[in-house]
């Protein structure tokens, strides 16, 4: 699909992010060519114009980084404006991450991502885009690539306190920070931090703040993580995709869906599990996602249905009981899963699911 946008000085009012409608209706096209592409094909675009006249800055502080153990690529940003990871993030698996921020122009993140693509390492490929970016010295942009090369540009103009710093394989940068130290302690955050790329990424955010941060405050906070599979189509391959649109402790609220998120893909894990028939697989899975998430009653319901599917009712019989007793409308869902294949169809079974009161 060739997409062309024409552009107008009419459509320069901001209204988003300092983003004109213009560039709204560039970004969903490109996005839109990219979604329309092959699996492990580059999306054929040509989108006017590169290099938006800024007027207003998304000012935040960001990190893009690669895992050189498992591949995973990714990028976390925490910023006082609403929406900040709708437009700052990007990343495709296998291929690199970007971040775009101050005064932002989104298309230097599908742009340098296929680029990235194309071959071009991070280096490469962020130097040609500011190249043909006629207001580079307002634009702070970094990216990564899947062989861990780095590429950052902080234009001088870019709203003090500003700083960036790369790494082995990551990138922190800032601006309208409190303080100038922002970009040294995350780069120090996550270099000591241990576990996987999100949670390294997430404990630099964790870092900014204690340095001040922005000093406007705080409000929205994203991670996108996704896996080293270049094969896989736009829409796949992602570990974390988690957005706080406004909040009054982004950074929390964010860590709060990661912990959710973990729990629920080792229900999806279990999911898969159970279609390959791996009922103990399944319910192991299951069960370490109940752990995860004590109180949602969503999991427990799964993990008793799956005892239940595998000849351990009385086992079961109690966790119906606690989703029962959390959400009643799971005794209507019990009726209709015989017909699905996920319960047997055993009128005694069922009459004894239904009659679990926990007593």
């Amino acid at each position: 699909m060739l997409v062309k946008v024409r552009c107008t000085n009419r459509l320069r009012v901001q209204r988003f992010i300092g983003l004109s409608l213009c560039a709204l209706v560039s970004v969903t096209s490109v996005l839109a060519s990219a979604a329309e592409a092959a699996p492990g094909e580059t999306a054929q675009t040509s989108v006017q114009p590169f290099g938006l006249k800024p007027q207003r800055p998304v000012n935040t502080y960001s990190i893009v980084a690669r895992d050189p153990e498992t591949g995973e690529l990714g990028a976390a940003v925490q910023s006082h404006w609403f929406s900040v990871g709708s437009m700052v993030i990007w990343a495709a698996p296998g291929v690199g991450a970007v971040a775009t921020q101050s005064f932002v122009d989104p298309a230097y993140g599908p742009r340098g991502l296929d680029q990235m693509r194309a071959g071009k390492t991070a280096t490469d490929a962020l130097t040609d885009l500011i190249a043909k970016d006629q207001h580079q010295n307002v634009r702070q942009v970094a990216m990564v690539d899947a062989r861990g090369n780095v590429g950052k540009h902080t234009g001088e103009q870019s709203i003090d306190e500003h700083c960036d710093l790369a790494g082995d394989g990551f990138s922190v940068q800032a601006n309208l920070m409190w303080k100038t130290t922002v970009c040294t302690a995350m780069a120090a955050a996550f270099e000591a931090a241990e576990g996987d790329l999100g949670e390294r990424m997430l404990l630099a955010l964790d870092a900014a703040e204690r340095e001040g941060g922005d000093v406007r405050g705080k409000q929205s906070a994203a991670i996108l993580v996704v896996n080293d599979d270049a094969s896989l189509p736009a829409w796949s391959g992602r570990v974390f995709d988690l957005r706080v649109e406004d909040h009054p402790e982004p950074l929390k609220e964010l860590r709060r869906l990661m912990v959710m998120a973990r729990a629920y893909q080792l229900m999806n894990l279990g999911d898969e599990h159970m279609a390959e028939g791996r009922i103990a697989d399944a319910i192991d899975a299951y069960a370490a996602a109940e752990a995860i998430q004590p109180d949602s009653h969503e999991m427990v319901f799964w993990h008793a249905v799956t005892l239940a599917s595998a000849d351990r009712l009385e086992e079961s019989l109690p966790m119906f009981a606690r989703a029962f007793a959390a959400w009643p409308k799971w005794r209507d869902v019990v009726a209709r899963l015989p017909a699905s294949g996920l319960l047997p169809d055993d009128e005694a079974m069922i009459s004894a699911i239904l009659s679990a009161d926990g007593n």
